[in-house]
């Protein structure tokens, strides 16, 4: 059989109820754009069962395969282009066709910039979890076409590719399906006063010239029991947006409704799309309109969102070719279910010799989630967060075995682990932000989230 291999099979437009069946097998991974069938976005891609897996805690990543286990010190970064290299020339038109699928946590950071330890690390999951899929199941949405794709990366590929045809199928054989249910009330590591004291520490930085902007977010956290993938079924329905994933981890589940494109690398072309600036929806059309202008009429969010464009460009300079740089769109108005946005565009080109992953260790983590200058804005966030962020503000998407990427900026990012799911929101404080305006844009975005762990008591959620 000659790789990479390329079957046309059934197109289904909800994704989801295909990969429903898939959701409980270790490693299983479904990247979303946008919730029951791609409202939003054109592609949706699944796969389960990695043959290799990388894993970082601190200054050590585990690489396992079915040969063994091994540890290393080295940056992770450069660890993954290892074991996706060399790159392979593109297999068809389709956006994905074997690579790494995974997150890489906001406190990778710590590999790249000498950060303080103040935060408290009560999370138990890596910092990085990544894993190298032989086979996946893309569904273009554009084309109503869906499609079985195999590297050929995996030895055991050939042998075992009708249980992977019947597994792409949704042919596996579901596993516990029990209703997701929070417990009790929703819990804030941040009650106002909180926030208020951090605001104002921001604010005597700002005045001081350390920094010019610094996120600052708060985490939610209810206890809760049930199966993830119902919780996330729920999820899709409260709050579809493009960049969304579920990510099964040997420690729980990560579930992630993100509006932000971190960072793309197709054919050496790079695009990073920053969010910074909020307003939230209203039911009332008239005010919902209001809303929209009154934000793309915004000095200050417009400055926030340059502020965050002028970072990005200096990071992609980084790898990109001397030149290359671009911002064909600023401050465009993008509506959600919840919130409108408002999102600029920056292009580049890889520099020759450059690889996407030079590219992402460049730019980590986005610039839209820390503030500028980016070092000393993480500094303020590791003293202000009471905790540490985890999954919240890194990325996740996949990095394919021709070099393409397409990453997300993982917030709207839920974590459920040992018996807890937690969400967080923040935003960007700027020298003439208004206390209380802040704390209610995190609220206003965290609003599908709180939906979802607002269902204390009631066990119907998902099935």
């Amino acid at each position: 059989m000659p790789y990479p291999r390329i079957e046309e099979i059934d197109y289904e437009r909800d994704t989801g109820a295909r990969f429903a069946g898939l959701a409980h097998l270790p490693g299983s991974v479904f990247l979303d754009s946008g919730g029951f069938g791609g409202a939003r976005g054109r592609y949706d891609v699944f796969a389960a069962k990695p043959y290799l897996t990388l894993t970082s805690r601190g200054r050590h990543t585990e690489i396992r395969s079915r040969s063994g286990t091994r540890v290393s010190e080295a940056r992770p970064f450069q660890l993954l282009k290892e074991v996706l290299s060399p790159v392979e020339p593109p297999a068809s038109a389709l956006p994905f066709a074997g690579g790494a699928i995974g997150y890489f946590g906001y406190d990778l950071a710590r590999r790249l910039e000498r950060l303080p330890s103040l935060a408290a690390a009560d999370l138990d999951v890596p910092d990085l979890c990544i894993g190298l899929y032989d086979w996946a199941v893309v569904a273009d949405h554009a084309t109503r076409r869906s499609h079985l794709v195999c590297a050929g990366q995996d030895e055991r590929s050939l042998d075992e590719w009708e249980p992977i045809r019947a597994l792409a199928l949704g042919g596996a054989a579901p596993g516990s399906r029990r209703p997701f249910r929070v417990l009790s009330a929703v819990i804030s590591n941040m009650d106002h006063g909180d926030y208020r004291r951090a605001f104002d520490r921001i604010k005597r930085y700002i005045r001081d010239g350390d920094c010019y902007q610094v996120n600052l977010a708060q985490r939610f956290s209810a206890p809760a029991e049930g199966d993830a993938w119902n919780a996330y079924r729920t999820l899709q329905g409260l709050n579809p947006a493009p960049f969304s994933a579920y990510l099964r981890l040997p420690e729980g589940a990560v579930l992630s409704t993100s509006p932000e494109r971190f960072l793309e690398v197709r054919g050496g072309r790079v695009e990073t799309r920053p969010v910074k600036g909020t307003r939230p929806r209203s039911a009332n059309k008239s005010r919902d309109r209001a809303l929209a202008l009154e934000l793309c009429a915004s000095a200050k969010d417009i400055a926030e969102n340059l502020m965050i464009v002028d970072l990005l460009r200096n990071d992609l300079g980084k790898t990109c070719a001397l030149g290359s740089i671009q911002v064909p769109a600023l401050f465009e108005v993008e509506s959600f279910e919840t919130v409108h946005h408002l999102v600029s565009t920056v292009t580049g080109r890889l520099a020759p010799g450059r690889h996407a992953l030079d590219l992402l260790e460049g730019c980590f983590p986005g610039g839209s989630i820390t503030g500028a200058p980016k070092l000393r804005a993480m500094q303020i966030i590791e003293e202000l967060e009471p905790h540490r962020r985890g999954v919240y503000c890194g990325a996740i998407g996949y990095i394919g075995f021709d070099g393409a990427m397409d990453l997300n900026i993982a917030i709207r990012t839920l974590v459920y682990q040992g018996g807890w799911i937690h969400a967080w929101a923040g935003g960007g404080i700027v020298m003439d932000s208004d206390p209380e305006a802040e704390y209610q844009e995190t609220l206003d975005k965290a609003q599908a989230l709180l939906r979802l762990l607002s269902y204390v008591g009631r066990s119907h959620v998902g099935g």
